[in-house]
């Protein structure tokens, strides 16, 4: 079998084997320019916007994909060299390989390399939405004090340089004070990123760098932009090389990064779209008045569950989030912490079977065949803490409820912090905050509530005596009888 490289030239023979897109890719303008154009955009924005342009009708609706950050470089390279194609890989349950070409990126652009040509994109008349995927990180706010941080380096840079910005709220701002002095429309700026509430975190942290650096653009925001709210839900581990050579073995395509992902995907979209929105619901996305209630029960049930396995099938030596889920003693804690210390704080969720939700995640977490990395799911903890597990914490605190399995979740994450698994074998740890938190984790060993002292992460937290005295327990216990055996018990204690 013939291989071919992923690039427009080779479609039509590579159509003979993969689905591959049917509309005509030199006639679809850009309406979209999406940040971050990591594997998650690839395998959700992106995958529904592709179903979206075999409509002839809806043309009007490409993506323009930003590679924002250095690093990226690798990624905006790649689709520049596959015109901006990339294999969607759904690994079925049942251990088939669905593939699929995606074609609805048809521009990307390097922000490091031209940040005036991102602006200009951005500013477009064409353009109708600026949508983001940048990490729960990615919004500079900060924990403790409730508010956007200034005193980030990057910040400072983009204030200094407005035409040269770093961040996303350098980029933004320049592109909408270009479209208020053109005296054209608004735009729509629509997060994809896992915080509840996730359009009024972009426009509060938006506003609050627009009031420092443009403070004359404050009131065309508010009356010409919009920012809804969101939920997304597609689980996407990084791409293995062995996914990349089994394309090539199986299919004869030559893609240097694919993406990975589950059959399941779910999207549930606030209906506020100032300058138009593509026709999403027609390839399975739900516009609704109020996404709270699903944002809520996903953030705490699935993202949180994620950071659960991570953790603790970290410290107990696991690789992947399936071996950890596999382990019935994991299993059972992490549906006893829903159950017993998420559930009650999600209030009314009309019209979803939260039981069935709930057995459903287990199976997706067991997905053999997906095998996400652990090192993946625990990277940024420091962000994901905060939107994950401290409001279930802080709402059982409120009602006196049970915070046992959190506060143990916790413990596990301070001595995940010292960075070697109970083995002895060092952990691979990702996070902007990791001088910080290796700092505080060493100084647990003596006094474990000095990582709790970590205010941009756990706020006040600290002065909880019910909750430092459930972490002060936890954290002991893993340190004298490990992970495993502490499970074993507070799962009998159910």
């Amino acid at each position: 079998m013939k291989n071919y490289k992923l690039n427009s030239e080779n479609l039509s023979y590579i159509s003979e084997r993969i689905t591959v897109p049917q509309y005509d890719r030199t006639t679809i303008k850009t309406g979209i320019v999406h940040v971050g154009i990591g594997g998650f955009h690839r395998s959700h924005e992106a995958f529904y916007t592709d179903q979206l342009l075999e409509d002839p009708d809806n043309k009007d609706w490409g993506i323009c994909g930003i590679a924002l950050l250095d690093f990226d470089s690798r990624i905006y390279n790649t689709l520049n060299e596959q015109d901006g194609l990339y294999t969607l890989i759904v690994k079925e349950l049942d251990g088939r390989h669905t593939n699929r070409i995606i074609g609805s990126i048809v521009e990307y652009l390097y922000a490091p390399e031209n940040p005036i040509a991102v602006i200009e994109k951005m500013a477009s008349p064409e353009v109708k939405i600026i949508s983001l995927t940048i990490t729960e990180g990615g919004y500079n706010y900060n924990e403790a004090t409730k508010a956007f941080d200034f005193n980030n380096p990057l910040i400072q840079h983009d204030l200094e340089f407005p035409n040269a910005p770093k961040t996303i709220f350098g980029y933004i701002t320049q592109a909408l004070k270009l479209r208020q002095s053109r005296g054209l429309k608004g735009v729509t700026v629509q997060s994809c990123d896992n915080i509840q509430g996730n359009g009024h975190m972009t426009k509060t942290m938006v506003l609050s760098y627009v009031g420092k650096a443009e403070p004359g653009l404050v009131d065309w925001i508010e009356s010409n932009v919009s920012f809804p709210n969101a939920m997304v839900d597609r689980i996407t581990p990084a791409t293995a090389p062995l996914d990349i050579v089994n394309l090539i073995k199986t299919d004869g395509v030559h893609d240097a990064w694919p993406v990975v992902c589950e059959p399941f995907k779910q999207w549930v979209i606030e209906d506020d779209f100032i300058a138009g929105r593509p026709a999403w619901e027609t390839v399975g996305a739900q516009f609704v008045d109020n996404v709270e209630p699903y944002e809520k029960m996903k953030l705490s049930l699935l993202n949180a569950g994620h950071s659960v396995l991570g953790i603790l099938g970290a410290l107990i030596g696991y690789n992947t989030i399936d071996q950890s889920v596999s382990n019935p003693n994991i299993a059972t804690f992490l549906h006893n912490y829903m159950d017993v210390e998420v559930t009650p704080t999600l209030g009314d969720l009309e019209g979803i079977d939260l039981g069935n939700y709930k057995t459903s995640l287990l199976e997706r977490f067991g997905n053999i065949n997906i095998k996400d990395q652990i090192d993946r799911i625990c990277s940024e903890s420091s962000a994901k803490f905060p939107i994950f597990i401290l409001p279930t914490i802080n709402a059982q605190l409120e009602d006196k409820g049970d915070i046992t399995n959190a506060a143990f979740v916790v413990a596990a994450w301070a001595i995940y912090s010292l960075g070697k698994d109970e083995k002895g074998n060092t952990l691979i740890i990702k996070d902007a905050m990791q001088p910080v938190l290796s700092a505080k984790a060493l100084e647990s060993t003596k006094n474990p509530e000095a990582f709790l002292e970590i205010d941009a992460v756990f706020g006040s937290l600290k002065d909880s005596k019910p909750f430092v005295e459930a972490y002060t327990t936890a954290y002991n216990a893993i340190l004298k009888h490990g992970v495993e055996q502490c499970v074993f018990d507070l799962n009998a204690n159910i």
